[in-house]
C-alpha cells in the first residue's frame, strides 16, 4: 500500500512538473534566432521609435559580425554572445552621412555599446544594460 501511493505521488508530481513547463517549450519555439534574424528597433530608454524602411535594424551574422543601419547611416560591428545570453556590442563604425536624425541616431549607437544582456519574447528581443532595458527590438521579413 505504501508503494503504490509512493509510486502515484511521484507519477502525480512527474506529471505536474512536466506539465509546468510546457509552455515554456512552446513559447522557445516561436522565439526568433538571434542570428540571422533582422531586428528592427521599436522602443529606446523608453520612448517608442517609429523605425521606417531599413533605419534603426540590426543583423547578427554567424561569424561573430553585426550590421545594421541607423537612422540613414550603415553600421557594422562585432559581437559575442553566450549561452546565458550575454551579449556584447563592440568596434561599432558608420557611414557619416548627416541623419535627419542624427541625435537619435547617435544615441542608438551609443546604446548598442551599453548592451550586456539580450532575451527573447516571440518575435521580440529585449536588450539590457546590466538588467536595465534599454531597447525593444522585432523580428522583420528580410526581403
Amino acid at each position: 500500500m505504501k508503494r503504490t501511493i509512493l509510486f502515484l505521488s511521484a507519477l502525480l508530481f512527474s506529471v505536474i512538473a512536466t506539465s509546468g513547463c510546457c509552455d515554456c517549450r512552446n513559447r522557445s519555439k516561436l522565439e526568433k534566432p538571434l542570428v540571422g534574424t533582422e531586428w528592427q528597433l521599436v522602443q529606446m530608454m523608453g520612448q517608442e521609435v517609429k523605425a521606417e524602411g531599413e533605419s534603426y535594424t540590426l543583423l547578427f551574422h554567424d561569424n561573430g559580425t553585426v550590421s545594421g543601419v541607423g537612422d540613414c547611416n550603415r553600421l557594422s560591428a562585432t559581437y559575442s554572445v553566450t549561452s546565458s545570453r550575454a551579449l556584447t556590442i563592440a568596434n561599432l563604425g558608420s557611414t557619416r552621412r548627416l541623419c535627419p536624425n542624427h541625435k537619435q541616431e547617435s544615441a542608438y549607437y551609443d546604446m548598442l555599446e551599453t548592451v550586456t544582456h539580450y532575451e527573447m519574447d516571440a518575435d521580440n528581443m529585449i536588450l539590457l544594460s546590466n538588467g536595465t532595458l534599454v531597447a525593444i527590438m522585432h523580428a522583420v521579413a528580410i526581403e
